[in-house]
């Protein structure tokens, strides 16, 4: 008997305890191109040094999820992840999907009221499953994430209550925690909180938001996160993409 393929997951946590980090490209299907400038914008991301491809946002009205995933797993060598704002965004040929628990926020159709809804179809569809603590942090104003979500963030200045509620998130048997400055953030999460988590939780952390540079992205590594993801600076920009690479293996806390 041949054992399994290790899924997604399986190689994200292998790389954490390796600390060997990586670099994730968000693509919003809302904002995503189309036609010659999609080929062109995946073109892009399969000659850049990113490691994985998250597809997803917290409003999609317009945008064609299970179009983009196809054209992405077309395209692309690197895995492409579902990382989705409601149960419309849940399509299959991903090669995974974070199946997200609001747990920095008290609403409980995002606890587990989505989760309902999206589950049946999951299952239909075989997709890999990552059960991920989402936890969104920051101060006014408001991001895209936590107005979609009715949810307040948690206080950058409270690294305490983010610690906290990631330890809850892991006794309760979540597998990763995703924590998210939201969508078009102008302050990237302090490394000594992510930092603090680390030191605490034994999973994979993902961090996003607010990093618009290497050194961002650096920064956020050393401090313990496996995988740093890019978002709104690239749809800013698409440039950038050439100067973002990801860090083979750091020491662990190099942070004072």
């Amino acid at each position: 008997m041949t054992s399994s393929s290790p899924t997604w997951l399986d190689q994200l946590v292998a790389d954490a305890h390796k600390c060997v980090r990586r670099l994730g490209v968000l693509l919003d299907p809302q904002d995503a191109p189309s036609g010659a400038e999609r080929v062109e914008l995946l073109a892009r991301i399969a000659r850049s040094a990113a490691t994985d491809v998250l597809i997803g946002g917290s409003l999609v009205t317009d945008g064609d999820t299970e179009q983009l995933v196809r054209d992405a797993k077309d395209l692309l060598a690197q895995p492409v992840v579902l990382f989705p704002g409601s149960p419309s965004q849940v399509s299959p040929g991903a090669d995974a999907l974070l199946f997200l628990s609001l747990i920095s926020g008290r609403n409980a159709d995002l606890l587990i009221g989505r989760h309902v809804e999206a589950a049946p179809r999951v299952a239909a569809l075989g997709l890999h499953t990552v059960p991920t603590g989402y936890m969104l942090l920051g101060d006014p104003p408001l991001t895209a994430a936590a107005y979609i979500s009715h949810s307040l963030p948690i206080p950058l200045g409270k690294p305490d209550l983010a610690v906290a509620t990631a330890q809850a998130g892991v006794m309760l048997g979540l597998r990763c925690l995703y924590l998210d400055a939201g969508s078009g953030a102008h302050v990237k999460i302090p490394a000594t909180t992510v930092q603090a988590i680390a030191q605490t939780v034994d999973v994979p952390i993902i961090v996003g938001g607010g990093m618009t540079c290497q050194e961002d992205l650096e920064e956020i590594w050393e401090a313990g996160a496996t995988l740093a993801v890019v978002g709104s600076a690239i749809e800013r920009n698409l440039s950038i993409l050439d100067t973002l690479y990801p860090i083979r293996a750091v020491k662990r806390n190099q942070l004072g």
